[in-house]
């Protein structure tokens, strides 16, 4: 009996200190969240820029006593946009760093790989990627680790459309598709030939570049051949630039357009005057228009740290619905909890709207088309 009483003792304060422990990446002061992108390599000014942003958002938030009384902090590892160290970097940050929940993730093939060998498993949220593909907007009916990927901007499926419906407006026809091989490429390749095949149309060539090469040769051999009216371009700034500066030295001056993960800024700098009249579809508000709240907002953060670009307003964004969902989660924070006040957003941020729901996590089909005009400037 006496035995008894004691193994009753201790699975009580067993379960007891249970009851009582925090969940991963919580502690009595503190919230640990984890970002995996790239910060170094050719699309290292992308990651740094995310980075950047949702550093300042949450000092801001930490500045004013932080979420129910805990600071907010970021453990952000470098994946230099490559599938296999995204996925070490998620498994690291949840199973090794143990942080609460992850945000800012980029790239299509990368966090696919990462939802569905990772954190979808793992049953931890990530809140935004720089991603539209589809492969992270599966039904969950039909992949489970879809219920952990909160998707903050349109998929390249609305952004392929937009583009499309412009060109047939125009009355071209002739339009070829430049795409990286890989799950962004490819994503927008299958978003190009749908909408394509809206208007009885179909690409008139499709060539490809591997991610992370300027090496578009055969490409623009392939594609140059059938003299497109329009070429859109499913690629990153440096194989884009690479690309377009090819095709004029071939004699070729189609109709260039491409997908807002090109990255304007670094596009602009990188082609120069060439730039000019490429068109470019946007999933975020224009960030230099101050007319708009949440830019006005966004511009006040980052005041005189950086410039004002596409990449920083989208990280400015998963930070924001990162730290409302944060709020709304309670004074005892949970993953579960945390899930279920990210399925009850619904937020006008200021101009721009993200909205989840239990079987919905696309949280925004914004999309509007720019073009880069005179001295670089892009307009809308």
């Amino acid at each position: 009996m006496h035995f008894l009483k004691q193994l009753l003792a201790v699975a009580a304060i067993a379960v007891s200190t249970l009851a009582g422990a925090e969940p991963p990446g919580v502690t009595a002061t503190t919230i640990t969240l984890g970002m995996s992108s790239p910060f170094t390599g050719p699309n290292g000014v992308y990651g740094l820029d995310m980075r950047q942003v949702i550093e300042s958002y949450f000092d801001q938030v930490n500045k004013i006593g932080g979420v129910n009384g805990r600071k907010i902090s970021l453990l952000a590892l470098d994946d230099g946009y490559e599938t296999d160290r995204t996925v070490a970097n998620t498994n690291a940050l949840i199973n090794d760093k143990k942080v609460f929940a992850l945000l800012a993730f980029y790239g299509s093939s990368p966090t696919t790989e990462a939802m569905n060998r990772v954190f979808g498993p793992a049953r931890v949220p990530l809140v935004g990627t720089i991603s539209g593909a589809g492969t992270l907007r599966e039904p969950i009916s039909q992949n489970p680790g879809s219920r952990y990927m909160f998707n903050v901007r349109a998929s390249y499926a609305d952004e392929t459309e937009a583009i499309v419906n412009q060109l047939v407006s125009l009355g071209l026809k002739n339009i070829a598709v430049f795409y990286q091989n890989d799950g962004f490429g490819k994503s927008g390749l299958e978003g190009v030939t749908a909408a394509l095949k809206k208007h009885n149309l179909a690409p008139t060539a499709a060539a490809t570049v591997e991610r992370n090469s300027v090496e578009v040769a055969s490409a623009v051999d392939a594609i140059a051949r059938t003299k497109p009216q329009a070429v859109v371009m499913v690629t990153l700034y440096k194989p884009t630039a690479a690309f377009v500066r090819a095709m004029k030295a071939a004699g070729q001056s189609p109709m260039f357009m491409t997908l807002s993960p090109v990255g304007t800024e670094q596009l602009v700098k990188e082609l120069g005057a060439d730039a000019r009249g490429i068109g470019i579809s946007q999933v975020m508000p224009y960030p230099w228009n101050d007319i708009v709240p949440m830019v006005r907002d966004y511009q006040k953060l980052i005041g005189n740290k950086g410039d004002s670009s596409y990449y920083g307003i989208e990280a400015y964004v998963m930070a924001r619905i990162t730290v409302d969902a944060l709020r709304r989660a309670g004074k005892d924070p949970t993953r579960e909890k945390f899930m279920e006040a990210l399925e009850s957003t619904n937020a006008d941020l200021g101009g721009f709207r993200v909205a989840f729901s239990a079987s919905n996590r696309q949280g925004s089909r914004f999309v509007e088309m720019t073009v880069v005009g005179p001295g670089g400037k892009l307009l809308k």
